[in-house]
């Protein structure tokens, strides 16, 4: 894979400083139009659902539901862009997301229909993922290694930045002056325009062809996103990471709405501006913790900022809002808090494809898959421990599960760059503030 060639124009030179491949430019803004048109819903429609007199149970089943297709679908994104290439995938998944999103408003919402809800929002889950990480493995494919942790950052800022962040913050001002059941259409035209925007912009030609070597059979390129989850265990392990960095965030967004409105006391307003603010966070972690991982190394930052960081902070953001009641400051303060650590786990998306080097979309496959299993592993570890032991229980559940994953990580080591010799010991000091005294160390050491 050679690198981009020099650019010339503004908007290029701006591209190629931050870390953005020019060539990708109006994909990452497609995503974040698309994901703020699926974000819209995520804040509210679970306080909607039961306002018009769903049972919680089945608003559970809903959310579980739609996350095990958002968990398939997430698998499927990888190994379908090695058959077909990332650009078919991404059309494959708006089009998922337009016809039964369409169906979901018409015949689910509109009627109240439980049985149509279940089956035409959990069908829908199937679309975002195929076109969300079917760019993540274009940006793979069309990245150089060394730009690949900020490349994946800026993936992950566009992605949280539409789900939820500013998704939630348009639900917030939009149900106040068009009604619930509006803002819904109006996410459904938000995401239709972001996809629009990436297809027809992008035009870099990994995303143009299959991925898979020429001649492998259909069946075999779909084996190997699954052979490599034991070939490769350390992708498997990430993956596990991966399904516990956002569970607790889909489990919260089916029982925080409540607790903040009935035990805090905010209004449904302040909460999905509550929820704005915690992904602004995220969004600024996204970025930070990018950065943060060129210097002290993708594990050491998705271990200790990331898994212990998200330990401490998850029950912080439940407890202390419940101690100050009706005070939106200090919520706001600690769902920042949790909102950065969240963030602190994307160096996993540039170490998953340097673990296995050869096969860059079937490891992304696997971490795509921990995502999509998050959305319902979330929902289900509320069912298990909310029954039991109630929101508390729930809680602690969530921050148990990440000092597991801090347990993982230190299994996990950062794969050497591939650009650099394998030669001496100066590879590894290279990577200190003093690149030049290390080089010249390397030489002398050599010479004697």
């Amino acid at each position: 894979m050679s690198d981009q060639s020099t650019p010339h124009s503004p908007l290029a030179r701006l591209c190629d400083k931050i870390g953005i491949p020019y060539p990708l430019f109006w994909g990452f803004v497609g995503l974040l139009i698309f994901m703020i048109g699926d974000g819209v819903e995520l804040g509210y429609l679970s306080p909607f659902l039961s306002q018009r007199g769903m049972a919680e149970n089945h608003i559970a089943m809903v959310f579980t539901l739609y996350g095990v297709t958002v968990g398939i679908s997430s698998w499927l994104a990888g190994a379908l862009s090695n058959l077909w290439g990332p650009k078919r995938v991404m059309m494959l998944g708006l089009l998922i997301w337009s016809v039964f999103e369409a169906l979901f408003l018409v015949y689910g919402l509109q009627k109240l229909s439980y049985p149509m809800i279940l089956l035409t929002y959990g069908l829908r889950g199937f679309g975002y993922p195929l076109f969300a990480y079917g760019f993540l493995v274009w940006i793979a494919a069309a990245t150089p290694s060394r730009k690949m942790g900020l490349a994946v950052g800026w993936f992950w800022v566009a992605y949280a930045a539409g789900l939820p962040t500013l998704g939630s913050l348009v639900a917030s001002i939009s149900i106040p002056l068009i009604g619930a059941l509006q803002t819904f259409w109006l996410s459904f035209g938000l995401v239709v325009i972001g996809g629009a925007i990436g297809l027809v912009g992008m035009r870099e030609a990994h995303g143009l062809r299959r991925l898979a070597p020429e001649g492998e059979k259909p069946l075999v390129s779909m084996a190997k996103n699954i052979t490599i989850m034991w070939t490769q265990p350390k992708v498997s392990l990430a993956g596990l990471v991966r399904v516990i960095n956002t569970a607790s965030m889909f489990g919260f967004l089916v029982v925080m709405p409540g607790f903040f409105m009935h035990t805090v006391g905010f209004s449904l307003e302040q909460w999905l501006r509550l929820l704005t603010i915690v992904f602004v966070f995220n969004i600024i972690g996204n970025m930070t913790s990018s950065v943060i991982s060129t210097r002290i190394g993708y594990r050491n930052t998705i271990l200790w900022l990331g898994a212990v960081g998200s330990t401490i902070s998850t029950p912080l953001f439940f407890f202390m809002p419940q101690a100050f009641p009706h005070n939106f400051m200090l919520a706001s303060v600690f769902g920042a808090f949790y909102g950065l650590t969240l963030a602190c786990f994307v160096p996993l998306s540039a170490l998953a494809p340097a673990l296995a080097p050869q096969n860059k979309a079937a490891a992304l496959s696997v971490l795509s898959l921990g995502a999509g299993a998050s959305t319902w592993v979330g929902p289900a570890v509320v069912a298990i421990f909310s029954e039991r032991f109630g929101l508390e229980g729930v809680v602690w559940a969530f921050s148990g599960l990440y000092a597991l994953s801090a347990v993982m990580t230190v299994f996990l080591r950062d794969p050497e760059p591939v650009h650099e010799p394998v030669l001496t010991p100066a590879k590894r000091r290279i990577k200190v503030r003093v690149p030049r005294l290390d080089y010249r160390w390397a030489h002398a050491t050599r010479a004697d």
